[in-house]
């Protein structure tokens, strides 16, 4: 019986079309782009709220209005009663207990970093560079600095801590649904009249720059791609600026002392949504987790 054996060969690809490869897109441009945005917002908020004597003038108003108020945001109540140490402290232990559970020690070190250095930069900027002009109001408005909120970067901060040690998995369903905590506390410290909504984005936008500085430092130490999406690179730039123009010229038009107070605090929860939205969609796909990314490496080769 004879074997035939077949000396066809399959037919090669056409020339140079074995030659494209996608190209990954890169994590680290987006990420480093949309932290030069929100400090850009950041700035911005500063300069157009707290620097000129327009953005003064509305956002006193918004205050005195809020201490007229009184006990008619009883909603806002459970802000006032809050020990905001003790929370930190509470959710600084939360975050080791999800690392030991899940056994990712480095990811809850990490965590617990995300969680302490946007509220120092916070507080070391509203004490020793940052300032609020006096305005020499009569109304008993204060004019010490209170840019940026620390109760809104605080809220903000743990929402960030608590997606990173959360699996990846979990990470955009944990920041929208975080994302309505922190529009509360927002909308409560304006209604009790402690911040300003500058005050409140300004404390949004600082804890995302921080947040995505550090992202992009993790991203660029592991595998990244090398190409430069163009539209999320230049919304990263230019849409938490959009968003602070957007406040300032809306909250402008209120007339009335009493549609000041309102828009106020409805901007303030929109903006604080709207930084968490614009937070998430760079950070989802970020590995913190160092076990994570050498199995990914592995997987890779």
């Amino acid at each position: 019986m004879a074997v035939i054996i077949s000396d066809v060969r399959p037919a090669a690809p056409p020339a140079g079309r074995h030659a494209l490869v996608t190209r990954a897109v890169s994590r680290t441009a987006v990420l480093a782009a949309s932290a030069g945005g929100f400090a850009l917002a950041f700035v911005a908020a500063y300069l157009l709220f707290v620097r000129t004597e327009a953005g003064r003038g509305v956002e006193n108003g918004v205050v005195r209005s809020a201490q007229s108020a009184g006990a008619t945001v009883e909603w806002a109540a459970p802000l006032r009663d809050t020990d905001l140490v003790v929370v930190l402290g509470g959710v600084a232990v939360l975050l080791v207990v999800i690392a030991l559970v899940r056994r990712r020690f480095a990811l809850g070190v990490t965590a617990l970093l995300m969680l302490a250095a946007p509220l120092m930069v916070a507080q070391l900027l509203k004490l020793y560079v940052l300032d609020r002009p006096s305005t020499g109001d009569r109304f008993g408005v204060a004019s010490h600095n209170s840019f940026p909120s620390g109760h809104v970067s605080a809220a903000m901060a743990v929402l960030v801590a608590l997606a990173i040690v959360l699996p990846r998995r979990f990470r955009l369903q944990a920041l929208i649904a975080g994302g309505v905590g922190v529009a509360w506390v927002s909308a409560a410290a304006v209604a009790l009249g402690w911040h300003r909504l500058s005050d409140t984005v300004g404390g949004c936008l600082l804890v995302a720059a921080v947040t995505c500085a550090g992202a992009a430092v993790v991203s660029a130490r592991r595998p990244d791609g090398d190409r430069v999406p163009p539209v999320p690179v230049l919304c990263g730039l230019l849409a938490p600026v959009a968003l602070v123009l957007a406040g300032y010229l809306i909250l402008g038009t209120a007339t009335s002392g009493a549609a000041q107070f309102v828009a106020a605090m409805v901007l303030a929860a929109l903006s604080a949504m709207a930084v968490v939205l614009l937070l998430a969609a760079p950070l989802r796909r970020v590995a913190f987790d160092p076990a994570e990314a050498r199995v990914r490496r592995l997987r890779r080769r």
